[in-house]
Formats: C-alpha cells, sequence, structure tokens
C-alpha cells in the first residue's frame, strides 16, 4: 500500500495562470506560499517561504480563474505529480508539482472580497483523476 497525499495551507504569490488544452479543458497554474518560522540556536528567529507549484483542472480551473487572486489564503489538497523531459541539450529534466483534487479558499485579499454568496469550497467530479468520492468526504 502506498499514500500520495499532500495537504497544504498558503497564499497565493500570483493571480493564477490559466489556458486552455487542444481538447479546450482548463488547466490554471498557481504559485502557493507556505512560511514558517524558528528559532535558531542563537535563539534569532529565522522565517522560511517555500514555494509551491499547483495546478487545477477543469470546472475547479475555471473557478479558480474566477475567485483567486494574488494573497489569496488557499486550503489545497492533492497529490505530487512529476513530469520529464529533454531540454534542447538533450538532458533529462523534472519538475514536480501538486496536481489538486480539492481547495478551499480560506480568506480573500481586502480588494477582493467578494459576497457571501461567492463559492468558497471545490473538489471532486471535475478532477481529471477522481473517482467521484469526494464529494462524499468530510470536509476540514
Amino acid at each position: 500500500m502506498s499514500v500520495n497525499k499532500v495537504i497544504l495551507v498558503g497564499h497565493l504569490g500570483a493571480d493564477p495562470e490559466v489556458r486552455s488544452t487542444e481538447g479546450g479543458r482548463k488547466v490554471a497554474n498557481l504559485r502557493l506560499a507556505t512560511n514558517e518560522s524558528y528559532k535558531n540556536s542563537k535563539g534569532e528567529l529565522i522565517e522560511h517561504t517555500e514555494w509551491h507549484t499547483v495546478e487545477v483542472w477543469g470546472n475547479q480551473a475555471e473557478i479558480a480563474e474566477k475567485y483567486l487572486h494574488k494573497g489569496t489564503l488557499l486550503y489545497i489538497e492533492g497529490k505530487l505529480r512529476t513530469d520529464n523531459w529533454q531540454d534542447q541539450e538533450g538532458k533529462q529534466r523534472y519538475s514536480t508539482k501538486i496536481r489538486v483534487d480539492r481547495f478551499q479558499i480560506l480568506g480573500q485579499p481586502e480588494a477582493f472580497r467578494r459576497s457571501a454568496d461567492s463559492p468558497t469550497h471545490h473538489g471532486g467530479r471535475n478532477n481529471p483523476e477522481s473517482d467521484g468520492n469526494e464529494a462524499d468526504r468530510p470536509q476540514p
């Protein structure tokens, strides 16, 4: 048995970059920042930001395009995916990203606050690899 599960809470570093595939399906690429702070051996506060490449597909990408903006606080669940290719010099390259199964908006930057009827939770049947059971899972 194995598990490929990622859960992150962080802020978007930029507005989503949305494109359509040749088949007309939308995909949104996000840059999500997670922060941690700790004290080193000298007692100094150290802050570290980790940047994550995140990919959202289908109807979720359309929702991301409409409601997500730089600074949005976002909860995501997904799985790691690694792409590989050969560059122009023939070297093998790799890129690891998070493919989102579901996401939930936890907070918007002040400039983009929406009315109370705007969607905040998205996931389930629109995922390209969904088994359709995400809608039955308990919410965080």
